[in-house]
């Protein structure tokens, strides 16, 4: 008998995909329950079951620790966003100001949560991480400390000239939690709302943030502050 008739090479080729269905699976089960009820408070037993897994040892055995587990659930999202950043630096120049280079900073965001199916979790996980402090540094490197970002805020930093510094980088933190607690609040009120359209709430929320951050980071400082 051949080994195609006895359907080896088929059950070869099925265990890769049963295995990233399984890793898909458990992604999505510990960001919803991470943004519900906070990284500590969930462990992976909760997350296998809610997986539909029966291996109290499955989620260990996917993703090692629980910090690598928050990382696999940030890059879930982030290579996405990343992208669409990419593509709106493209349209941005040395002639743009503040507000076009603050836009590149949220609406990947928003744009990225409105593309998902209905509930999302990701903005709610993220502020959960974010206010973790086991995890803050993976959220910073993972979330914060790309490229883009960095090419964002030097150049911001550039276009506000009589902002030193030292208030430059405290005014760009401020504007990290601003925009990962009001996607969060946002999410949470879709959440409630299911008869809110994502795509004008997110659009709307994009506007509103995009505004906020243009008047923080040109705001004039006070001497005693510089």
């Amino acid at each position: 008998m051949s080994t195609a008739s006895t359907g080896g090479p088929a059950r070869t080729r099925g265990r890769p995909e049963r295995g990233a269905g399984t890793r898909e699976r458990i992604l999505a089960a510990a960001e919803r329950l991470f943004a519900e009820h906070g990284i500590a408070a969930v462990s992976n037993r909760q997350i296998g079951e809610a997986a539909g897994q029966s291996n109290n040892y499955a989620v260990g055995y996917h993703f090692g620790t629980k910090t690598d587990l928050v990382r696999a659930v940030l890059r879930r999202h982030n290579g996405g966003m990343e992208e669409r950043r990419a593509r709106m630096l493209e349209s941005v120049g040395d002639d743009s100001g503040v507000r076009e280079w603050a836009s590149c900073l949220v609406r990947p965001a928003t744009d990225h949560l409105a593309s998902l199916p209905a509930p999302t979790w990701y903005a709610r996980f993220l502020a959960q991480a974010d206010t973790e402090p086991t995890m803050r540094a993976v959220v910073i490197e993972e979330a914060v400390a790309t490229p883009s970002v960095g090419r964002i805020v030097e150049h911001l930093f550039r276009l506000v000239p009589g902002v030193p510094e030292a208030v430059h980088r405290q005014r760009t933190d401020m504007c990290r939690v601003l925009v990962v607690h009001m996607l969060a609040e946002r999410e949470r009120a879709l959440h409630e709302d299911p008869a809110a359209d994502p795509v004008t709430v997110w659009r709307d929320t994009a506007t509103a943030l995009v505004d906020a951050l243009t008047g923080l980071l040109a705001a004039p400082v006070t001497p005693s502050a510089a």
